[in-house]
């Protein structure tokens, strides 16, 4: 880990500690599990990875509010939506009148069905497509992606999703995402970034042999489509993060790399400081 950022480790004891949630909130997790009524799109229409749609979208609802601290009242954007996976737990979480989410993916199929689906029950939930150009996801898509800027003013967030965005994105592209995120986010509010972040050689389960990137940060695990699952060399992660402003507090490793843990992938904290008196 770089010796340039100070991480601020968070204890397990932080995630079940008075006054954060509790038994109430693990309902609302095992609702959102197997309420079946949800919106829940077709099978052969989810793009965004393996596994169960309803479990995935309440693993990471817990994991917002218990490592990243998010209130029902605040503003979220999710960068990389895809088809709803973390929208529709959080229509769930959200307070309807206070709350709100905004989210950006170059899949049009996604946007459509989140657009179609989720908005007119839920109508403080907006969903944009952003014609992104990416090799796997939008090959034919019209904004490269290192000239992305997302169409929102300044400190407009108090928490920026980016779940499994990272491990699909080039370094330079990554960096940008990272300006957008500082630049979008409130003072205090959160950045909240999976990863695959690597340091020295790699560790991970045996289907993911990372090998380096054309000598530079990032790493690839599947030749034939570099961007198919992206690693990013972990000092570089958190000096980018440091450098648009953001205080990274914490990154905490993910089960991918064959330890035990609580996320596959690893997850980054990092806050917009307050504003100084």
């Amino acid at each position: 880990m770089t010796a340039t950022v100070a991480l601020r480790p968070i204890e397990p004891s932080q995630e079940t500690a008075p006054g954060g949630p509790g038994q109430e909130f693990d309902w609302l997790l095992d609702h959102v599990r197997s309420n079946r009524f949800l919106p829940h799109p077709p099978a052969e229409s989810i793009f965004v990875g393996d596994g169960d749609y309803r479990a995935i979208g309440a693993e990471f609802l817990g994991h917002f509010v218990r490592i990243g601290r998010l209130k029902p009242t605040e503003r979220i954007f999710d960068i990389g939506c895809g088809i709803g996976r973390m929208a529709v737990p959080l229509t769930q979480y959200l307070d309807p009148e206070r709350g709100s989410y905004d989210g950006v993916d170059p899949v049009m199929d996604g946007i459509l069905w989140c657009a179609q689906t989720i908005t007119p029950v839920y109508p403080r939930f907006h969903f944009q497509r952003l014609d992104i150009a990416h090799p796997l996801y939008n090959p034919q898509g019209s904004l490269p992606g290192t000239e992305v800027q997302f169409g929102f003013p300044n400190q407009n967030f108090d928490f920026i999703t980016m779940i499994s965005v990272a491990t699909h994105l080039p370094p330079e592209e990554l960096t940008v995402y990272l300006n957008e995120a500082a630049r979008l986010l409130a003072p205090g509010g959160r950045l909240f970034l999976t990863a695959f972040a690597i340091a020295g050689q790699p560790t991970g389960q045996e289907r993911l042999k990372f090998k380096r990137w054309r000598d530079g940060p990032g790493w690839y695990a599947i030749e034939e489509a570099p961007l198919a699952a992206a690693g990013i060399e972990e000092e570089f992660l958190l000096a980018r993060a440091q450098e648009t402003g953001l205080l990274v507090e914490s990154l905490r490793p993910g089960h991918w790399r064959g330890i035990n843990a609580a996320h596959y992938q690893d997850v980054l904290i990092a806050t917009k400081p307050e504003r100084s008196s």
